[in-house]
């Protein structure tokens, strides 16, 4: 960001009647990564992601499809939590150095590597001997650590949203292998470094904001210190996924009560675009705050654009083109935003 620059996200908001939409019959477009190319890979909850080329076509990878989530009852609450609770649950994605995807497994518990030919193996499972716990999200850095994130020991993880515990993690994977960085986060979700890596931002879904902390280098390895909240303490709804804009705004869903927000430099919160059901949305923050939300408020509370608004990612060959992952959904909105995204590791 050039000092006394102007951020042209102030005024934005998102065009309903700008968007158009990528790929379709996808379960569980949670995550998605961009390549230069103009190719998406979308995480798929049949077990490995869906390939979508530019030219639209697109391709189921995996070892084997496991249609446990495709075939699964929702007509219960109970039949519709053990469908977002149980079996292969990919959930948050990154390229490694030699273009395999890291997959944190949600569903699973464990932290997957797989080819593009969809041939997948563990790479943990555990940490200092225990069950690594409910995987999130990974993350690569420019010196080529592997971050990830654990958002509880408590299964199914809706329990944990619905009381607030506040077990959550971050591990590093580096040179002296992996270990823990930082504990006791409210549902640890996404993480993301700001453009010179100095400082990791960590979404805290049942904080529910976001925290950032300094990123220290010693010769025992990298750390993570002068933890600290960034924006509002509460921002009004679950923060899911994050992604920084080349301005230094980082964008965030929140999740069930279907906003797209951002926060500036100045840490301020812009609304882009709100997308949710206004009383279940309402029902919802009120059971949050009384510490009694269950799963029945959990799954009403939805839109219609992307239902359960998971994940933000910046594509195209300018990288101002937004995708917007979700759990409900079935394909992946998309929109022209004024300011490009930050590129990945993986864009260099």
């Amino acid at each position: 960001m050039k000092k006394n620059a102007i951020n042209l996200l102030i005024d934005f908001s998102v065009d309903r009647s700008l968007l158009s939409y990528v790929g379709k019959d996808l379960q569980r477009p949670e995550c998605i990564l961009a390549e230069r190319d103009g190719t998406l890979w979308v995480a798929d909850a049949r077990g490995g992601v869906t390939q979508i080329n530019s030219d639209g076509t697109q391709k189921f990878i995996g070892q084997k499809a496991d249609n446990t989530f495709v075939d699964a009852n929702v007509s219960s609450h109970d039949d519709f939590e053990a469908k977002f609770t149980q079996g292969t649950l990919p959930n948050g994605m990154a390229f490694s150095k030699d273009g395999q995807i890291l997959i944190a497994n949600f569903g699973t518990d464990v932290l997957e590597i797989m080819d593009r030919q969809g041939h997948t193996r563990t790479l943990y499972d555990q940490i200092d001997g225990k069950p690594i716990g409910k995987v999130n999200f990974v993350l690569r850095d420019r010196k080529n650590r592997i971050w990830l994130t654990v958002s509880t020991q408590v299964n199914p993880w809706t329990l944990a949203a619905s009381s607030r515990v506040c077990d959550g993690y971050i591990a590093v994977v580096d040179e002296h292998g992996i270990r823990v960085v930082a504990d006791n986060f409210y549902f640890t979700n996404e993480i993301r470094l700001d453009a010179d890596e100095k400082w990791m931002y960590i979404v805290e879904t049942t904080g529910p904001h976001i925290t950032r902390m300094r990123v220290s280098e010693s010769d025992k390895g990298v750390t993570l210190t002068h933890r600290e909240v960034f924006g509002p303490s509460h921002l009004g709804g679950y923060p899911d996924g994050i992604a920084f804009d080349s301005f230094g705004n980082l964008w965030c869903t929140l999740i069930m009560v279907d906003q797209l927000i951002a926060l500036t430099p100045q840490g301020d919160k812009l609304l882009l675009l709100d997308d949710g059901d206004k009383e279940a949305s309402r029902i919802l923050l009120e059971r949050i705050a009384n510490r009694q939300v269950t799963s029945e408020d959990m799954s009403r509370a939805r839109g219609t654009i992307a239902p359960w608004m998971a994940s933000v990612t910046f594509g195209g060959p300018d990288l101002r083109t937004v995708y917007i992952g979700s759990l409900l959904g079935s394909t992946i909105p998309c929109f022209q935003s004024p300011v490009a995204g930050l590129p990945m590791v993986h864009w260099a």
